[in-house]
């Protein structure tokens, strides 16, 4: 075995060990979740030893990325995309990535709809929280996301103007608050889209330093990079 095997299937392992750990805290069974490589950055022969050691998923952010690597792995592995949308992107995205994770805007679901009807997406939530600014309440600078109030709305539009499978909820944890608080959150928002799409069964949240608390709140779908493969090489 090459040292670089050796390296990740250690860290592989050891994630595996706190995923089971997780999954006991709360009674839960480790088959409810899936592990998602997020292996952005990181060449394609990290992916062929993941893909040796057993695993399935892969995750990209950007298309340039993932239409790339993807041909380049047997067909069986299953690309999910997390990264922000580019309406350029569309056809392309859709061509590679089974799952996207990051819809936040009805023209891009309504693109997504006309180049592949089916196709299995994520809504992206928005958990930032109000913080005060020079003496008003701003949202702070965000990653993206349907704003919790406006999900219903979102959700309704999805399903009355697209062809696409809604099949779940996607968020990031806030920087720079307590991620269970904002697990919590998005749980609850989840309970209530499932009540208005029963389609939506899977909960994309948690990564590299707080999958254990996203699985404590109900995560399905964890997304974990640099646990998994190490200190992420920079962008090309």
């Amino acid at each position: 075995m090459s040292d670089r095997k050796a390296e990740i299937s250690a860290a592989l392992a050891r994630v595996e060990a706190e995923i089971a750990q997780a999954c006991r805290n709360v009674g839960r069974d480790r088959s409810e979740i899936t592990l998602i490589a997020v292996t952005k950055t990181y060449p394609v022969s990290d992916i062929e030893i993941l893909y040796d050691l057993g695993l399935r998923h892969f995750g990209e952010n950007r298309d340039q990325e993932g239409s790339a690597k993807a041909p380049l792995i047997p067909g069986d592995a299953q690309w999910h995309f997390q990264g922000q949308i580019q309406s350029k992107k569309i056809k392309s995205i859709v061509n590679w990535a089974q799952t996207i994770h990051s819809v936040d805007e009805l023209d891009h679901a309504i693109k997504i709809s006309e180049r592949s009807p089916g196709h299995e997406i994520f809504i992206q939530v928005n958990l930032d929280q109000p913080r005060l600014v020079e003496g008003a309440m701003k949202l702070p600078e965000h990653r993206g996301g349907v704003h919790p109030l406006e999900l219903v709305e979102m959700i309704s539009a999805l399903t009355a103007q697209t062809s696409l499978t809604v099949s779940g909820l996607m968020a990031v944890a806030p920087l720079g608050e307590e991620p269970s608080l904002a697990f919590a959150r998005l749980h609850n928002l989840f309970l209530e889209a499932r009540e208005k799409l029963p389609t939506i069964t899977k909960l994309s949240a948690g990564m590299s330093g707080d999958f254990a608390l996203a699985i404590a709140h109900g995560a399905t779908h964890i997304r974990v990079g640099s646990s998994i493969l190490g200190i992420r090489p920079p962008l090309a």
